[in-house]
């Protein structure tokens, strides 16, 4: 039996973030196995449909001898929103007595309103966190439905409506019925002066956060001076006191020891440089923000700072501050700022709600990170709950694929934890989904995939990959990443399924048409070089098992092409591309015979001879699959026999099957060889087959499919 320990959560406005302790732990997690839990729930929202019974309307219900503990009721519910699995039809498991919630934190789901209320408002609730749920749900519904229980109206502690839609002319006075509500957080919504007036009545109020609302007056807090600990005002765009006035306010708030002026640089606030001239207010406070505001010096922080040794954390990112000796000197202290990487990475924890604060320590990690060497996750971490939390703003997007860029480079992502290079190019894709047109964002995301770690090791959505390189192939306004695209695609294309690939028929007639072009332009420059060799991989790679490609290659004037490049260059490395190409082609049943002439038999028949025993297996290969269909000799049957003959004497000379070859040779399945080895007409041709599959699977235990 486990035992699972579930802490109750202080008013998180009261803990001060440490963000290198938090990413880190997030890092340490992603570099171990999944947990065990995580695991089993993972399976049973992937199988809720099989293990749940429908009701008439349609939804979900538990088997009624099943029973959730809240500890894992929370956790159940919290990985079934992050997923993307909670809707009207699946929350309605939280309906019956099976589950005991606690905890809802449902960050950014899409729910009813009466699918809210059936599946959460029965249950004890201490937690609430709706945090920029979808527009169908809104604040008042959210107050309303929790308002139906006497016990949650009681003992409710926390409430977090930050980004929740309310229609015009509603309020959200109803708040004052929560007389348990420690913390409150109303940011980004329509939260008025009168709102205010309600829940500043709130008995046991010790943690509000109004940021970027609609209060122009906050004098109604004089009625919690007693008791509120911590206030976060972030951005009061509407505020119509003048900084004297706001002061006069807040020097009354004697037990607060946390307070967020911060404000958007735009503002031009000087709310935060009249507070660092007042010697003698809030003298117990331990935090302090004040990014983004005006006229903030080192010096007067420093002086404000020395007159409160409590002092734990000050905010000072979009500010002339944090760069003095002082910072970095003081025990205990942390920083939000830009002045280096420990500031950075506060303040990517610290603002990773805050948009225009996760753009601007961006930007900063990306200059930080230019000639980066250290390997450093945490960052990467950070880098990517910015990205998660906010998929539709451009700047943040591209200016944090910049910064991923700069963590993953090469060698440096061999040090990241798997999961972590998962998580991050999974954003990556996502973006280039969000914003199509942006071409530098997209051209980012295709960087990324150059990390042999990344394109090799990493669990990722290959189609997606595939389609974007494939787009970029036939882009010419960048040689180097059109390059870098072919390279990327000849790898990718043996990852994805034939049925994928034929999924992606509009790309593949573009790519292969524009690969077959490249190649022509290396003839007539009679240039070899690593462009000309990755684009002969890729088609290789593109036609492997794909009959689709294989046809746009023969429309294209494929064959012409490749027997131009074998009569240009004697180069095996390059004869093996060609000759794997063909093998492909030769292998479909309605294009083999177009290879039936006379210039590619005589070509092959050379190649066969090569002491290059890679070039010989593949022109080997060719022959095989050639004479093992009958009816492309039906004129020429004396021929066909001479060709079985080379091929059996050319097979005669190769060494064991278990031998190297100078590029080991996969296949992605040994389908293509099941008409080869029933041949028993023509045991040439078998022997080829067998002299393959054996070598293959001597060079690799585990064939994908025998």
């Amino acid at each position: 039996m486990v035992h699972f320990l579930h802490p109750l959560l202080w008013p998180r406005a009261l803990v001060l973030p440490d963000a290198q302790q938090d990413a880190q732990g997030h890092c340490l997690e992603e570099a171990s196995p999944y947990s065990l839990v995580n695991i089993c729930l993972d399976v049973l929202i992937a199988e809720l449909d099989k293990w749940c019974s429908k009701r008439p309307d349609g939804t979900l219900c538990l088997p009624e001898h099943w029973y959730f503990p809240h500890e894992i009721a929370d956790k159940f519910l919290e990985r079934m929103a992050w997923q993307g699995k909670l809707t009207d039809r699946t929350a309605s498991i939280f309906q019956g007595k099976q589950m005991s919630l606690k905890l809802i934190n449902i960050p950014r789901v899409k729910l009813s309103a009466a699918a809210f209320t059936k599946a959460f408002c029965h249950h004890k609730l201490i937690e609430v966190n709706a945090t920029s749920v979808d527009s169908e749900l809104l604040a008042p519904d959210i107050i309303h439905a929790l308002q139906s229980s006497a016990w949650i109206q009681k003992n409710l502690q926390c409430l977090v409506l930050d980004s929740v839609s309310i229609p015009p002319n509603s309020g959200l006075v109803a708040l004052s019925h929560f007389t348990g509500l420690h913390t409150l957080s109303v940011a980004n919504v329509s939260f008025c002066n009168e709102d205010l007036v309600s829940v500043s009545q709130l008995p046991n109020l010790g943690s509000l956060d109004i940021s970027n609302t609609l209060v122009t007056n906050i004098s109604a807090l004089l009625s919690c001076k007693n008791r509120l600990r911590s206030l976060t005002m972030h951005y009061l765009k509407c505020l119509a006191m003048n900084s004297p006035q706001v002061l006069a306010v807040i020097r009354q708030l004697k037990c607060l020891l946390h307070l967020d002026i911060s404000d958007h640089q735009q503002l031009r606030s000087d709310l935060a440089f009249y507070l660092l001239q007042q010697k003698d207010i809030l003298p117990n406070l331990t935090s302090l923000d004040i990014s983004g505001g005006t006229d903030v010096t080192d010096q007067a922080v420093e002086s404000f700072l020395q007159h409160r040794p409590a002092m734990r954390f000050v905010g000072l990112l979009y500010t002339d501050a944090g760069y003095s000796d002082f910072f970095t000197a003081k025990q205990g202290l942390k920083v939000a700022g830009g002045a280096n990487m420990s500031q950075i990475s506060e303040a990517l924890s610290r603002y990773r709600n805050r948009s225009c604060f996760v753009k601007e320590a961006l930007f900063r990690l990306f200059t930080e990170t230019l000639s980066l060497r250290a390997v450093l996750p945490v960052m990467l971490k950070l880098v990517a709950i910015g990205m998660r939390n906010h998929p539709l703003d451009l700047p943040v997007q591209f200016t944090a694929s910049a910064c991923a860029l700069n963590l993953t480079r090469q060698e440096l992502a061999r040090g990241m934890p798997v999961r972590l290079l998962a998580e991050i190019t999974d954003l990556l894709f996502k973006a280039t989904k969000n914003f199509p047109y942006y071409q530098q964002l997209q051209k980012n995301c295709l960087l990324s995939l150059t990390s042999s770690r990344i394109l090799m090791d990493v669990p990722f959505d290959r189609f997606d990959a595939a389609k974007l390189a494939l787009r970029w192939v036939c882009r010419r306004e960048s040689p180097k990443l059109r390059t870098m695209a072919v390279s990327i695609t000849s790898i990718l294309a043996l990852k994805l399924s034939p049925e994928e690939m034929g999924q992606l028929q509009e790309e593949l007639i573009m790519a292969i048409k524009e690969l077959l072009t490249i190649i022509r332009q290396k003839l007539a420059e009679n240039l070899d070089d690593v462009t000309f060799l990755f684009t002969l991989k890729a088609l290789w790679n593109l036609t492997d098992e794909c009959p689709l490609a294989c046809k746009y290659f023969m429309e294209n004037e494929g064959l012409a092409t490749v027997i131009r490049v074998l009569e240009t260059f004697s180069i095996s490395v390059i004869q093996s591309k060609v000759l794997g190409l063909l093998n492909n082609v030769a292998e479909v049943r309605e294009l083999s015979s177009k290879l039936v002439t006379e210039d590619v038999i005589e070509r092959i028949i050379s190649l066969l001879h090569s002491s290059n025993l890679e070039v010989s297996f593949l022109a080997a290969g060719v022959l095989a699959h050639l004479t093992c269909d009958r009816q492309h000799w039906l004129s020429r049957d004396l021929q066909r026999t001479d060709l079985l003959r080379y091929l059996h004497l050319a097979i005669q000379n190769w060494p064991s099957s278990r031998c190297d070859m100078s590029v080991l040779v996969t296949y992605r399945s040994f389908k293509a060889f099941s008409p080869l080895l029933v041949n028993f007409s023509q045991p040439e041709v078998q022997r080829w087959a067998l002299w393959a599959i054996h070598h293959v699977c001597s060079k690799n235990p585990r064939p994908k499919d025998v």
